[in-house]
This record gives structure tokens, C-alpha cells and sequence, in this order.
């Protein structure tokens, strides 16, 4: 029996793990400049991310929605400028991947290193806060992982 929504998921699934393998190699000034593309995208797209938001606000009320969940939906210029200036932030972070957690040399002269690695892919559902998005997008990008993101329903034209 076919489940078009369980196809879709793993062959989503399946894309995620292959740029799992990419972004695991990236170096750092290629994920800072991705990041800093994402942040003037948030920007300059604002006006039409803004409208759609407006549109998801407006159902969102309409279906009777309580009115500080409506909050966590809405987006503004505020707002968006904020998340740009996250994503930004999250651009100047240390790189982790590689980072040397600790190490020891062993009496024998093995050297022991724990380092910081990418997990691969990383799925994240969460409800209707459209700047979730961004902020776990970023985060996943900088750390050198795949981001498999199921926003709320209520926030699908954002």
C-alpha cells in the first residue's frame, strides 16, 4: 500500500542524509557565507514573507486561534529583522565541528582525542513560530548538519 505522505518523507529523508555528507565537509567560511546569504535573504525577501505571514495570521484568527498563539505566529519587520540578525550572530560563532572536547595521551604514547562531530541529519517538528525556522536552520548549518523541519500547519504560507 502506497502513503504518499510517507514517500515524500523518506525521500526527503533520504536527500537530508546525502547533504549530511557534504555539510559534515564544509569548512567554516563557506557554511559563514551561507549563513550571511541566508541573514540578506531574510531581509530582502521580508516584504513577501510578511504577506504570506499576514495570510497565516488572518486563518489563524479566523479558525479561533487564542490570541497569544497567535503571537508566536505573527511576524513583523521587528521580528524578521531579528531573526536576520541571529542568523548573523550564529555566522560569527566558532566553528564546532573538529573542536577537540578533550584528549589524553596514554603511557604508551596513544593520544586520545574527543572531538566535536556532526550528528548527519537532524529532524526538528515544532509549532507555530516561524522564526523557529530560522534559528534552527542556522544552527544545523553552522554545526554541519542536514535539518529535516516540520513547522505547524498554521504557518504554512510563512
Amino acid at each position: 500500500m502506497n502513503d504518499p505522505v510517507a514517500d515524500t518523507v523518506h525521500e526527503l529523508a533520504r536527500r537530508a542524509r546525502v547533504a549530511a555528507r557534504v555539510l559534515a565537509d564544509t569548512d567554516r567560511t563557506a557554511k559563514d557565507a551561507a549563513l550571511q546569504a541566508m541573514a540578506d535573504a531574510l531581509l530582502s525577501d521580508a516584504p513577501s514573507i510578511l504577506a504570506a505571514n499576514a495570510a497565516d495570521v488572518q486563518a489563524a484568527r479566523d479558525g479561533g486561534t487564542h490570541e497569544h498563539l497567535v503571537d508566536r505566529l505573527q511576524l513583523d519587520s521587528t521580528r524578521m529583522s531579528a531573526m536576520a540578525e541571529g542568523t548573523r550572530e550564529i555566522a560569527g560563532l566558532p566553528d564546532p565541528v573538529g573542536e577537540v572536547v578533550r584528549g589524553s595521551t596514554l603511557p604508551n604514547g596513544l593520544q586520545l582525542r574527543q572531538l566535536r562531530v556532526p550528528f548527519g541529519v537532524v529532524g526538528i517538528i515544532y509549532e507555530a513560530r516561524p522564526n523557529v525556522t530560522a534559528d534552527a536552520a542556522a544552527l544545523c548549518l553552522k554545526s554541519g548538519n542536514a535539518v529535516l523541519l516540520r513547522g505547524s500547519g498554521s504557518a504554512a504560507r510563512t
